[in-house]
């Protein structure tokens, strides 16, 4: 990686540049923390790699090439015997595992005006310079499922995969490959964890996870209590009902009693 970036500094300074000793790297990590993802790799785009073969008034684009990792990509032919690019897509070489298909193209990253990586901290800029300074291959989702899609197809990356990118730069008039570099280092996608080896240990939980726990555990325990409370007031409310009506019953029998005691008095009196 620092062999690379002084390679492009002197391109920088204006010293000789040559595509056939570079290779694709991957993002910065300060520019794409997540990279490589389960179906997706971030690269550099080729600023300052093909200036010396940029001739005044052609026009030139660059295509890039992902095939998955064997004993023999790093010599395969991304070029028929015209020095045309091969037109494989990710369905010909059933995902790069047939051989290398040209996942993107895009115009010659501008090397005299390069993005300034020091906007990456403007929200309202960083988009914008990380298009200009990345690359995500395996981004589209859609591309593969769309019978009219234009241009090279991006469909997701196997996880768990190793793969080797490369650029290649075109001439559009003449439809042939002016230059290109070497093919890049292994770059492998991610794994996916199994359920067995997801740490669920309270101590490796991110602090979202345990205010989240934190508030369900006590709104649970306000819910049991709550209705704990309302079983005790219908008991309660329960006893107080009984209560009233053996009270009532009692003076009621009391009542009736009375007037018969006074019949009977007067009955003797009589």
């Amino acid at each position: 990686m620092q062999g690379h970036w002084v390679v492009l500094a002197l391109c920088w300074l204006g010293q000789l540049c040559v595509a056939q000793n570079l290779r694709p790297q991957i993002a910065n990590p300060k520019l794409a923390t997540n990279n490589p993802t389960l179906t997706t790799i971030a690269l550099e785009k080729p600023f300052c790699v093909f200036d010396d073969s940029l001739s005044p008034g052609s026009s030139y684009v660059v295509y890039l090439y992902a095939m998955a990792d064997s004993a023999s990509t790093v010599n395969s032919a991304v070029t028929d015997n015209s020095s045309k690019p091969l037109n494989t897509t990710f369905q010909d070489t059933n995902g790069g595992q047939l051989g290398p298909y040209r996942a993107a193209l895009f115009n010659v990253p501008n090397c005299a005006s390069p993005p300034l990586l020091a906007d990456v901290v403007n929200v309202k800029k960083v988009s914008d310079v990380l298009k200009q300074y990345l690359f995500r291959v395996g981004d589209d989702v859609t591309c593969l499922y769309d019978p009219n899609f234009p241009g090279a197809c991006n469909p997701p990356l196997a996880d768990d995969t190793t793969y080797r990118f490369k650029y290649l730069l075109v001439d559009v008039v003449a439809g042939v490959v002016k230059d290109q570099t070497l093919w890049s280092d292994p770059m492998k996608t991610s794994r996916v964890k199994q359920a067995s080896t997801i740490d669920t240990w309270p101590g490796r939980r991110s602090g979202g996870m345990i205010v989240i726990t934190s508030i369900l555990s006590t709104l649970m325990f306000l819910l049991v209590v709550g209705f704990l409370a309302s079983i005790f007031f219908f008991v309660m409310a329960a006893g107080e009902a009984s209560t009233s009506t053996e009270t009532t019953h009692e003076s009621q029998t009391t009542q009736q009693g009375v007037p018969r005691s006074q019949g009977s008095s007067e009955g003797v009196n009589q």
